[in-house]
């Protein structure tokens, strides 16, 4: 059978090895506005032998979860978080569940790990989760916060970080800065984006990643210097919603590609993010899509599906768009094809 989308190898983790007794386990922190590649760096981490050992929790903004289901099989222990953001309703789930894996581990009912990464939701505002690791004695005498990374696309992260507050949060509070997508951007936005993001935090570096290629080692080391201060939370901005839209039956690709693109020429500057997992006609695998404002990304399907779950499945991030007109753009251009 002819594969519509080229399917890519998963990698696979080697021998899991136990932690010395009385060492604080590690956590890293890996932030960055909606779409800005987080997870894909995160799954290069994950398969590289530096990522071996590594337990992941993972918090989204929207109803399902996407990236828990493509890092689920690259991660000892994958934890999703409910819907919302760490620096709103789930910081006591945060702390609920890093002592359940702690537990977990101990009673030999998931693999030993060394390590922690925390995804956050695009939409989170580090600050509190730092906050809790100082102000939790219990969490404090188990974990200790190595580095946080925050990752910034090149393709619009400059005009992102003008008028977000979530997003300059994310850049201030950043131990190490990693501009994606300069690919796509190409080299002059990339400088401005550098320019810009030296400005809000002189005191970070700033690496740069091409489909999540950055040294694993960037991920894990320690942080030099003092963290900036917490700086106070904020609201979400306004009008930004999320919702999910699903469909049990393999869809035609033309479609849905035909829908997107409509939705995306007609509202992108206000698509903060689609992203979601496809069972496409004529298709082995799940085709994982992922659209931000006006960049569509290329459909990648993988060789299978990472879980149970056949399912389509698709969330959408977006400001002003209310989920009815999205459905119904999807039912006519459907009724159409």
């Amino acid at each position: 059978m002819n594969q519509v989308f080229p399917s890519p190898a998963a990698g696979r983790f080697g021998r899991r090895q136990k932690r010395e007794r009385g060492h604080r386990i590690p956590v890293t922190i890996v932030t960055g506005f909606l779409g800005a590649g987080k997870t894909t760096l995160l799954r290069r981490f994950l398969a590289a032998p530096e990522g071996a050992a590594t337990a992941v929790v993972v918090n989204e903004f929207g109803a399902t979860g996407i990236d828990d289901v493509l890092l689920r099989e690259s991660a000892d222990e994958t934890v999703l978080l409910g819907n919302g953001c760490l620096c709103c309703i789930t910081r006591s789930d945060l702390q609920n569940a890093l002592r359940r894996l702690v537990m977990e581990r101990e009673r030999g009912e998931i693999p030993d790990f060394r390590r922690i990464v925390i995804e956050t939701s695009g939409l989170a505002d580090p600050s509190p989760i730092l906050q809790t690791f100082v102000t939790d004695r219990a969490l404090a005498g188990e974990f200790h916060v190595e580095v946080v990374v925050t990752v910034i696309d090149a393709a619009t992260g400059g005009e992102t970080l003008g008028w977000s507050p979530e997003a300059r949060k994310q850049a201030i509070l950043a131990d190490r800065l990693v501009v994606t997508k300069t690919d796509i951007a190409g080299p002059e936005a990339a400088e401005a984006l550098a320019a810009q993001l030296a400005l809000l935090n002189p005191r970070a570096a700033i690496e740069t990643a091409v489909n999540g290629a950055l040294d694993p080692r960037r991920l894990i080391e320690v942080a030099t210097g003092e963290r900036n201060a917490f700086v106070a939370e904020a609201s979400h901005s306004d009008g930004i919603t999320s919702f999910v839209l699903t469909e049990d039956a393999p869809l035609s690709w033309p479609a849905f590609a035909r829908a997107m693109e409509t939705l995306v020429a007609l509202r992108g500057s206000d698509l903060l993010r689609a992203k979601g997992i496809l069972s496409v006609e004529g298709c082995a695998g799940p085709v994982v899509v992922q659209f931000v404002q006006h960049l569509t990304h290329t459909p990648v399907e993988l060789a299978a599906w990472p879980d149970g779950d056949r399912q389509s499945r698709v969330v959408f991030i977006t400001r002003g768009i209310p989920e009815r007109q999205v459905r119904a753009l999807f039912s006519a251009i459907k009724g159409l094809t």
